[in-house]
């Protein structure tokens, strides 16, 4: 029988194994040969230093910040939720570093599509300083001091944000799914440095592209220099072979407009020149064509052969001419030969579904002044948070991304909750069920701020009501009662999670002198009863799941078992949880009948130890793990 371990995943052991699955013999004594793995890879050891790195100081420190485990823990917090028990988003209040962390289990490689908007290190933005020896402790202390912005005397410090930025990406890619995207945000003074950060994160093979996004409406007269009205946005594939984007499809499009006898089944068409100078030159798509009216035609629309080829070859011009594909015209420059290209169709007359790629400029709709006047609708003209990312440039994204029912969008630097407000917004469209997850870190607002003088002490109070207030406003304009059969309700609720230290003790390392026996015996004391006394059972409950691997959004329902309470996680009873104390052997023989895949106890939960270990072998007998905490 083992204990619940209270630490999150251990990604640095996870990794390892993956590694020695692949190449087991570059281990020697479990300990990586990273001699013998390049050499195994065809990099070959040479005394040659001067390669091309991207480096900063503190680098290798962030290594060790992301994959060291975590003690901490999400507590749920059913007050200021909406729909705690049925609805299937989060939003989560906390450092995203830690979140990050916890989150590993239970979403590693789930997340479909992840949106950040981090600080623009403009030399104000709040830039979190991770604690390597005790990131919790640094946590509890600043958030229950004053979490605000750094001032402005703070500077740019291209490091400070490396060392920020770089630990959370690292995490964040083991949430992406295979065929998962991530878009950052970011503005001109760090996106050089990102664009190498995700280079290194995600691997250069799976950058897709850099947006340029028009952020203003109107030149700003107060820039010095230039006026600057656009940002950035990157876009990177978990892994890029596997992005399957959902294109925009060209049926509409103004530029098929033309139509002929085939507009049934191939659609309008355009046409296109069948001649181009710019493509190899090849004699044998060097020939001339016969004009109506009985005139050779080579190609670039003369007489004689002028260096220029077609496109297609005698036989395909042949087969066009016949299917009505290839189209003659005379103007007065002379006769040229045209291709149909069909909406429906491809230049073989095979059925396809034609797409337009999307483009890297986003001009139309996407504007700051669009996000804040939606912000403003939503809280009755009231703006509590500045420069708020417009909730179209979010849904596009997410469009994009080919975001289906069930699939979860992840956003840990929420801010106002955009993203979120996204996610519901296109689920009231279509009838989808996309899920979000926000992160976000309990900022104070500036008490000179129209947020503090609206009554929101923190960033996390702003976006927790822009979500009620926005299900609010989309349940009203949906009539729920109009929805076709078997179609689900909109879910517009969510599950408020705060990061807390362990609800389970931890041993107290400090030094103790060879005398000091009182303080020694007083710690053991300490350890018998090992769940925090300050915590409630569904606390524990959450932080099983999370050390299981269960997502948060799974049912937990309470049942009564011989007067003591159980806690069944999932419709299935997948786990049950009893933290009550005087279990029976009769007691755990009922609860076997449940056919739980695990079951956790308390440490104490037993009458005494004859009773622990027949609950042990009747559990093994039914095929039933036994976790005790």
């Amino acid at each position: 029988m083992k204990r619940l371990e209270g630490m999150s995943m251990d990604i640095e052991k996870k990794e390892r194994e993956k590694l020695k699955s692949v190449f087991p013999e570059c281990f020697v004594e479990d300990k990586l040969d990273i001699d013998k793995l390049l050499n195994m890879c065809g990099e070959y050891i040479t005394n040659d230093f001067e390669k091309y790195k991207f480096e900063w100081k503190g680098k290798s420190e962030c290594y060790q910040i992301a994959q060291r485990r975590t003690t901490g823990t999400l507590r749920p917090c059913k007050e200021e939720s909406v729909n705690f028990d049925t609805t299937q988003n989060l939003y989560i209040e906390g450092d995203n570093l830690e979140v990050l962390k916890i989150l590993q289990r239970a979403y590693y490689r789930q997340v479909k599509i992840i949106y950040i908007d981090p600080p623009y290190n403009t030399g104000n933005d709040f830039i979190y300083e991770d604690d390597f020896k005790d990131p919790m402790e640094r946590y509890k202390e600043v958030t229950q001091q004053t979490t605000k912005s750094n001032p402005e005397t703070m500077g740019r410090f291209h490091t400070n944000w490396l060392n920020m930025m770089f630990p959370r990406l690292r995490l964040a890619s083991n949430l992406l799914r295979d065929d998962g995207v991530i878009f950052i945000s970011i503005d001109d003074h760090e996106v050089h440095n990102l664009r190498k950060l995700c280079d290194e994160v995600f691997g250069e093979e799976n950058f897709v592209c850099e947006f340029i996004r028009k952020s203003g409406v109107s030149a700003r007269l107060d820039s010095k220099y230039v006026s600057v009205e656009s940002d950035y946005v990157l876009m990177y594939a978990k892994n890029k072979p596997q992005l399957e984007l959902n294109q925009m499809t060209s049926e509409n499009m103004d530029t098929y407009s033309l139509q002929d006898e085939f507009v049934e089944r191939r659609g309008k068409y355009k046409l296109n020149k069948l001649d181009r100078g710019s493509i190899s030159y090849s004699e044998s798509l060097d020939y001339p064509i016969k004009a109506p009216n009985g005139e050779l035609i080579y190609p670039g629309g003369t007489k004689e052969k002028n260096g220029w080829c077609w496109r297609w070859s005698k036989e395909k011009l042949e087969w066009g001419l016949k299917s009505g594909f290839i189209e003659i015209k005379k103007s007065t420059n002379g006769w040229s030969v045209y291709f149909k290209q069909y909406q429906f169709v491809d230049n073989n007359d095979n059925e396809i579904k034609r797409t337009i790629p999307y483009k890297n400029l986003l001009i139309d709709n996407y504007f700051n002044e669009k996000g804040k006047k939606v912000l403003q609708e939503v809280f009755d003209k009231k703006t509590p948070f500045d420069y708020p990312k417009p909730l179209e440039l979010l849904e596009c994204f997410i469009k994009m991304s080919n975001v289906k029912s069930g699939e979860i969008v992840l956003d840990f630097f929420s801010g106002s909750a955009t993203t979120a407000h996204a996610v519901m917004q296109l689920n009231a469209e279509d009838g989808g069920n996309r899920r979000f997850i926000m992160v976000q870190l309990p900022e104070l607002c500036s008490e000179k701020s129209e947020a503090y003088k609206a009554g929101y002490k923190n960033i996390c109070e702003i976006g927790k009501e822009r979500i009620r207030r926005a299900g609010a406003k989309l349940l009203e304009k949906s009539d729920q009662t109009s929805l076709e059969e078997g179609q689900k309700s909109l879910d517009v609720g969510f599950k408020v999670f705060k990061l807390d230290t362990s609800n389970l003790k931890a041993w107290d390392s400090s030094y103790i002198s060879k005398d000091n026996v009182d303080e020694l015996l007083r710690r053991l004391k300490d350890m018998i009863v090992r769940i925090k006394p300050d915590r409630t059972d569904m606390d524990i409950v959450y932080e099983v799941m999370l050390k299981l691997g269960i997502p948060l959004t799974y049912s937990v329902s309470q049942m009564d078992v011989q007067g003591k309470k159980v806690y069944a996680i999932g419709d299935d009873c997948l786990v049950l949880v009893c933290l009550d104390k005087e279990i029976t052997p009769e007691i755990i023989k009922e609860l076997v009948e449940y056919a739980p895949g695990k079951i956790v106890m308390a440490d104490g939960s037993f009458e005494d130890n004859t009773a622990m270990s027949n609950a042990y072998y009747i559990l093994k007998n039914a095929g039933i793990n036994l976790k005790l905490i």
